[in-house]
């Protein structure tokens, strides 16, 4: 039985909670029935010892017995490899889940990260700097909405493709931004409906609930 621990902070703000990339690989675990623990890493004193397993202090990290992987991509690709639930067994399938887990990450998420991180700041959107984050997310919600709307996973059953793809749209999807994007939005309600999601999501609000009490 594999020895899987997950590791996230032991607190954030209020502002991130739901939306913290250990539950990526929280709702893989789920997805895959995998028995696994949940380890916390200092927020605000970032030392050594946490360096060492994610070199730029961010969260999250599995540990796999006496392997220690950092990056939402390469530990979903390792849970993936745990069971046949998340990863195509079939030599197709299975390339076809990993070109989408590369393409949730290089293509979509370089594309909707700094449109959500001015959303969330509240840029102004008048100037030629949003319009230029702007227009280059629409661009790539143009080639991915075909897709979708031609499909109901990214590659044949639900992958660990989808909890990336669906999980970097979510944030988008949180401003509003798949209002021209039918196929998009209606892709994320079907992966955030499943119950591993919901599992999920509610673990990691309660982590960091309780973190609240334990710092009051």
């Amino acid at each position: 039985m594999a020895d899987l621990t997950l590791t996230t902070f032991n607190w954030v703000p209020e502002a991130p909670r739901g939306f913290v990339r250990d539950l990526r690989v929280r709702w893989a675990l789920e997805e895959a029935a995998l028995p696994y623990r949940v380890a916390s890493a200092p927020f605000d004193d970032r030392g050594a010892a946490h360096f060492a397993h994610q070199p730029f202090g961010q969260v999250p990290w599995l540990t796999d017995g006496d392997l220690s992987i950092f990056e939402t991509g390469a530990i979903l690709l390792h849970v993936g490899g745990l069971s046949a639930k998340l990863m195509p067994t079939d030599p197709r399938g299975r390339t076809e889940a990993t070109e989408w887990v590369f393409a949730a990450l290089n293509s979509v998420e370089m594309a909707s990260l700094p449109w959500g991180m001015s959303k969330f700041m509240g840029h102004p959107t008048d100037t030629a700097a949003w319009k230029f984050v702007d227009d280059f997310l629409k661009l790539r919600l143009k080639h991915l909405e075909p897709v979708l709307a031609g499909r109901e996973w990214l590659a044949g059953s639900f992958s660990v493709a989808d909890i990336l793809m669906s999980d970097v749209l979510r944030v988008v999807d949180g401003f509003d931004g798949l209002a021209d994007s039918p196929a998009c939005r209606a892709y994320v309600a079907r992966a955030t409906a499943r119950p591993t999601f919901a599992k999920a999501h509610a673990d990691q609000m309660a982590h960091f609930a309780a973190a609240d009490k334990a710092r009051s």
